[in-house]
This record gives C-alpha cells, structure tokens and sequence, in this order.
C-alpha cells in the first residue's frame, strides 16, 4: 500500500529518516536531484553519529558505494573520471572568478558553456557567446537561492526546498565546458553494485524549452553511449537508477559525456524489451531472480513524454504520431498533470522562451483504449 510522508524543507534529513523509519523498504529510489543529495547527507550524518547502521546499508544498497557520493554532484571531478576511463569529454574546468573565467574562455574559446554544481533541468546551465556574457552568467550562477523567490515558493506552493540554501548564504561551484555542436542525446540505466543490468538510449527530439527538460525523445542503439555508461558505472560501484547526458557530434555522431544525474528520469519506467526494461531489472535485483520476460508497451521509437509535450505545444504532432506516455491507468494524476500543465505554460509564456510554442487551440485528450477521458482548453 501506497503512503506518503511529510517533507520539511527546513528539517530534510529528519523528514528523510522518519520516512524510511515508518515504510522499512528494501530499496530508495530518488525521483529528483535534492532527493539523492539528502541521502547523501543522511548517509553522512548517520556514518558520524555510529548509530543509523541499517539505514547506512540501505542506502548503500540503493545508490551504491559511498566512495562514489562525492563525485555525483561535482561535475568537474566527474568529467575528469570519466576522462580517465577512456570516455569522450568535452573540455571542463571550474571557475572561481573573473580571472579564471578569462584564462578558460582565451582556451577554451566560445561559445562556451557555465554550468552550476547542485542544479537540474537546465536552471543552472549557460551558453555564453562573449566575455561580457559569461561574467554576468557567472554572477548569476554563483548567487544563492535570493530569499524573496525561496519565501515566495514556501508560501504560495508550500514548496520549503529554497529556504534553506538561502538563508545559508552558500555559492554554488561553476564549471566553464567547451560546447560542442550536435544533437541531444541521454541514457538511463538500472545497474547493480557495477553492472547494468537495463538500459536506454535516446535521442532527443523536442525540449520544454532550450535549456530545459527533454519532451519528445527517439530511441537508439549507439555503442559509445553503451559503453560509456557500462564503464561508469563499473567505476564508481554504482546501484539504483542513473541518468547519462551526452552532446551526440555534429557529423561524426561521436558521443560526448557531459552530465550525470544520480537518480531515475522521466523515461525510467518504459519498458520497452529484452535490456530495455528497467523496473524489471530493479525486481531483479532485488528478488534474486532473474530479470522477467515482459512486454514491450509500443512498438513505436518515438515517445511523446506526458506532459511535457503537451505543455510545449499542444498541436504538436507527436501528440499523434509518437507513443504518448500518458498514464491512463491513474486518472487523478491525469487530471493533476492537466491542471498544473495549465499553470506551467503559462508560466513559460511569461517569459517568452523561444523554444515553446503556444496554442489558442482546446485541446482534448483521448485515449483509444482507456476508462477516463480527459479535456481541457488552453485558456
């Protein structure tokens, strides 16, 4: 049975021990970025205290070796451990000020890309076409949480997540990276203590927006994708689930490494055949057994994320022609994801982002084969 657990913005390491205290589980999955980081500092935190045994092992059972928690949110120290391992890296570098900032871009050249230690889903990430760019990204990406927009989200979407790195003061680490020209690409897997034992391979298609979360993705085979992710996750001792982005070359479709998310992604539940079923993996690993046969759930290579597509366009015709990842089976998350699909698009327009297009059109949305149906008209 399903249950959830209070989180408190100002107390997440108690909120994240009660929890696991309560539900006993036999393995954590982190769903966003800050949730693997207070398990990280959970793990910590317990190891100092000797008194949280259990849920040190648990922990170690989910995410992997301790040794390797350092490493997941240091983007430089990743890049320069993947380097080691014979995987193609673009060029990266941290930059504490200025100065550093100009002798990187006089050799790394521009454009150039600042990205910020601790973000996700493109907030934290620059491209940058002059010095006079890259200073003002740097100042921006450096800066802490203001207070304004952390007290702003705790009372109005009751979200606490800001509160705390802001009042702290604390700077994020920015790391300067050669950009390189090509297309999209991401991975994620399900590996156990170093071993994958599931995992896919995407290229992507359309984003929510230029820096943001991927909305349409096509699936691939691509070799030095495969290899790169086997080989990293053999390095750093790794279980659970993982996301692996890569910049696929303009015209030699080399495969760059240029990100690590420690944590399962939007695609994580497709199963989509032999390998390429990840939660059965999961089962796997923990049963025993071996991986089940299942059924792929599309024949389609083209998969339409829900609703992340819809939000960026809704005429889009992949709506149509893609595999359209709506859970039809959870009506009320439908519905959720609706209504806040509304707000979110809104949100976008605001701020003129280039990449979503908007629509007056109403849209409706039907499943063919399903109990609920859904309409909704983009105001």
């Amino acid at each position: 049975m399903l249950h959830a657990h209070t989180y408190r913005g100002l107390a997440p390491l108690r909120s994240f021990k009660n929890a696991i205290v309560a539900a006993n589980p036999d393995l954590i999955v982190p769903g966003d970025d800050l949730a693997t980081r207070h398990l990280h500092d959970l793990y910590r935190r317990e190891k100092q205290r000797n008194a949280g045994v259990r849920i040190c092992k648990l922990i170690e059972r989910s995410l992997g070796v301790p040794e390797s928690f350092p490493v997941m949110f240091a983007r430089n120290a990743f890049m320069q451990a993947a380097e080691q391992q014979h995987i193609r890296v673009p060029k990266t570098s941290v930059v504490e000020n200025v100065d550093d900032l100009k002798k990187v871009s006089v050799h790394f050249g521009f454009p150039l890309v600042l990205k910020a230690d601790g973000t996700s889903g493109g907030t934290g990430v620059r491209v940058v076409h002059t010095l006079e760019e890259a200073e003002l990204a740097l100042r921006t990406l450096q800066a802490p949480p203001l207070f304004a927009r952390a007290a702003k989200r705790a009372l109005l979407d009751h979200d606490t997540t800001l509160l705390r790195p802001s009042l702290m003061r604390r700077r994020f680490v920015v790391n300067a990276q050669v950009f390189v020209q090509g297309r999209e690409a991401t991975s994620t897997i399900f590996c156990w203590k170093g071993s994958v034992l599931a995992a896919l391979h995407f290229e992507v298609l359309e984003k929510i927006h230029a820096a943001g979360h991927a909305a349409v993705l096509r699936l691939i085979d691509h070799w030095e994708m495969s290899v790169a992710v086997e080989k990293m996750a053999q390095r750093f001792n790794l279980s659970g689930f993982y996301g692996f982005d890569f910049i696929l070359e303009a015209h030699t479709d080399n495969s760059y490494l240029i990100e690590v998310n420690p944590r399962t992604t939007q695609v994580g539940h497709l199963a989509l055949g032999a390998g390429r079923d990840l939660p059965a993996a999961l089962y796997a690993a923990v049963s025993g057994d071996g991986v089940p046969a299942s059924q792929k759930i599309t024949e389609a290579e083209t998969i339409a994320l829900f609703p992340q597509e819809w939000i960026r366009d809704p005429g889009s015709q992949f709506l149509q022609s893609a595999y359209h990842d709506v859970p039809w089976d959870q009506p009320a998350l439908v519905s959720d994801c609706v209504r806040r699909g509304q707000l979110q698009r809104e949100w976008y327009a605001k701020r003129n982002l280039p990449a979503l297009r908007s629509s007056s059109l109403p849209i409706t949305v039907r499943p063919e084969h399903a109990a609920v149906e859904v309409d909704c008209e983009a105001k």
